[in-house]
């Protein structure tokens, strides 16, 4: 016998999520108080004419969002996603023209001289919910072409806008929903592939200054990784450990004959030989797929060959594609630059905040790098520096469990949907989140470029929080309409 959950909100509504939200946002309340704080104009918390006031009214406006989301038929949100999917791909096209250029980018809509809205923060959950909608169809299957296509259109047209309005950071969020098909029964090469692109292109650019004969340093050290990686891919799923052990073999054997001749003194082209070698391993992926009549092989082979193109085209890109500060921030991100007065500086300045914190920080409103505003941004992007500053290895260390609990909840009621759609959402929800959290909290600590992407619920500014409420409430709302034992 089953019931329906989807009644009062007392009743059926996930309140460990409830908890976990209010939490996470009045701690965002208090640490944009803190960043914002100023000694000499002290203001109290509540004063809407500062940052921390304002950020009050977007809290409560907040609040009243997430109930009306959660008093709302769940079935509007599946029957209206395709309608909510178009409006707000026809609203990033507006902002593309009408936006007025603010600090470089052309991605806010100004209503007020004091409001201003950025729709790239709500087509996520625009995007979350026609993807559920499509995956949820009946007959649906991933692995068609025509779905994958779908999909990829789906995806790639709100990125493409918001690109064309120069907000590279928010585009990339949109490369969270990967994870979502993971789930889904995309197969693992596909996302792995994507790390050995990102792999790549690291390795290829921080050592393209390094001349090896045909190639540079870093093109050599990727068609080894290329290499390796076939070798992984031919056990794994063409399930020949044999063929596996003869490329690693064969690898070993040319470079233990080049160093060799080198160290008996004779000249070596080692950027020749790594070509010989890629050569020589789609030779033999063919003729693995001519013997056993297995397509994974020509797969295998097509990866290598992608591999290498996107290894030649990393230095176009980089120069021809990205913007000159873009290209900064990579490269001291990357250790090739320090530039600590200038790309640098905002990283350089929020390691010293974070690391002065110590273990229990220097106590609420005592931190001297953020009052003295050494940090720029340090109550947007920034924020988590004041958290370190202020709360230490403690405070952080909390702040990240709650985050953390966050997500597995959120994987929790995504698991326990009935059907796609709420499974979907459910996963697309977390997969911004861990997104946001991970790139934000790296480009901090300077693991990671700055991109400009917001810490959720603690960065100031209205359409981050109502974004990232929209998207929570909206799945809260559709688990409360299950059906339980």
């Amino acid at each position: 016998m089953y019931r329906e959950t989807d009644g009062n909100i007392k009743n059926s509504v996930d309140w460990w999520i409830i908890l976990i939200y209010l939490v996470l946002v009045i701690a965002g309340w208090f640490s944009i108080y803190a960043a914002s704080f100023n000694y000499e104009h002290a203001t109290s918390m509540f004063d809407l004419s500062t940052r921390a006031g304002s950020q009050l009214i977007w809290i409560c406006s907040s609040c009243v969002l997430g109930f009306i989301l959660l008093k709302l038929d769940s079935n509007m949100y599946d029957i209206f996603a395709y309608f909510i999917y178009a409006f707000f791909i026809l609203l990033l096209l507006v902002t593309i023209f009408v936006a007025p250029d603010i600090k470089g980018s052309r991605s806010w809509l100004v209503i007020t001289s004091t409001v201003r809205l950025q729709p790239a923060e709500f087509a996520k959950f625009a995007v979350a919910l026609a993807l559920a909608h499509f995956m949820n169809s009946y007959g649906f299957k991933l692995l068609s072409a025509k779905n994958i296509l779908t999909i990829i259109c789906l995806i790639a047209v709100p990125m493409a806008m918001i690109l064309l309005q120069k907000e590279t950071g928010s585009a990339l969020v949109y490369t969270a929903f990967l994870l979502v098909l993971y789930r889904e029964g995309l197969p693992g090469i596909v996302l792995l592939s994507g790390l050995c692109a990102i792999v790549l292109f690291v390795v290829g650019l921080k050592y393209s200054d390094i001349n090896l004969g045909l190639i540079s340093l870093g093109e050599f050290v990727s068609i080894l990784l290329i290499i390796i990686v076939c070798a992984g891919f031919v056990f794994n799923y063409g399930k020949n450990p044999k063929a596996s052990r003869y490329i690693i073999l064969f690898l070993v054997g040319i470079f233990g004959v080049a160093a060799l001749v080198f160290y008996r003194g004779y000249e070596v082209n080692w950027g020749l030989t790594a070509i010989i070698c890629m050569g020589a391993l789609m030779a033999f992926l063919c003729y693995l797929a001519w013997k056993h009549w297995k397509r994974i092989y020509l797969f295998i082979a097509f990866f290598a060959i992608a591999g290498m193109g996107f290894i030649t085209s990393v230095n176009y890109v980089f120069e021809d594609v990205l913007q000159p500060h873009q290209q900064m921030r990579i490269k001291v991100a990357l250790g090739m630059e320090e530039d600590l007065m200038g790309a640098g500086y905002n990283v350089n300045q929020s390691k010293i905040a974070i690391g002065s914190g110590g273990f229990t920080g220097k106590g609420f409103l005592n931190g001297t790098q953020t009052k003295l505003k050494y940090v720029p941004e340090q109550d947007t992007d920034f924020i988590f520096c004041t958290i370190g500053e202020e709360m230490g290895f403690v405070g952080s260390t909390i702040v990240l469990l709650l985050f953390l609990a966050l997500i597995l909840r959120l994987i929790f009621l995504a698991e326990r949907q009935e059907n796609s759609f709420g499974r979907v959402y459910g996963y697309s929800v977390a997969a911004i989140f861990l997104f946001h959290l991970t790139v934000n909290i790296g480009m901090v600590i300077g693991l990671m470029p700055v991109i400009g992407i917001p810490l959720p619920f603690f960065s100031y500014g209205g359409s981050s929080l109502w974004g990232f409420t929209i998207l929570l409430f909206i799945f809260l709302r559709i688990d409360m309409s299950r059906k339980t034992r």
